[in-house]
C-alpha cells in the first residue's frame, strides 16, 4: 500500500468537524508513513485559571494526533482505534502561540499500537511528552 499524505491529512481533518479537536483548533498538517503531525493555538481557550496552557488540553491534543496516526496501520472499513492508555509529563509552561505535537510509532502490532507524542513550541522546545498505546478493534456493524 502506498502512504498518501495529502489524503491522511484530509481524512483527519475532516473527521475534526464538530469534535473537542474541532473545538481546540487542532489541525493535522504533516504525516508520514511512522509519524503525524497536528498543531494547536495557545490562547485562554486552553489555558487552566493561571493564565497557562491547561495540561488537560495538551493530553487532548497529544491523544487526538495518536489515535488519528493509527488509522495509517488499519482499514477503517473493517477496522477502529481506540485509546485505552495515556501518559503525560509537562516540561514546560506555555502562555500564548502555536504548540505543534508529533505521534511516532514505537510499536506497532496488528492489535496495539505504541506512539510517543512530543509536544514543541515554535523554537522547537519541548512542552510535554506523552506515551500513547491504541487497541485495535473490529469495527461492529
Amino acid at each position: 500500500m502506498i502512504f498518501d499524505r495529502e489524503k491522511m491529512l484530509q481524512l483527519c481533518n475532516d473527521w475534526s468537524k464538530n469534535t473537542l479537536m474541532n473545538t481546540l483548533e487542532i489541525v493535522y498538517t504533516d504525516a508520514g508513513e511512522d509519524f503525524l503531525t497536528a498543531t494547536m493555538p495557545v490562547n485562554p481557550r486552553v489555558h487552566q485559571p493561571m493564565g497557562l496552557l491547561h495540561g488537560g488540553a495538551s493530553v487532548a491534543l497529544a491523544e487526538s494526533v495518536g489515535s488519528a496516526a493509527s488509522l495509517m496501520f488499519v482499514n477503517p472499513e473493517k477496522q477502529e482505534v481506540r485509546g485505552i492508555e495515556i501518559s503525560a509529563n509537562h516540561l514546560k509552561s506555555k502562555r500564548e502561540g502555536m504548540v505543534t505535537a508529533t505521534a511516532k510509532i514505537i510499536h506497532k502490532g496488528a492489535s496495539l499500537h505504541l506512539w510517543e507524542i512530543r509536544i514543541v513550541d515554535e523554537e522547537g522546545k519541548l512542552i510535554s511528552l506523552c506515551k500513547l498505546t491504541n487497541m485495535v478493534l473490529s469495527r461492529r456493524s
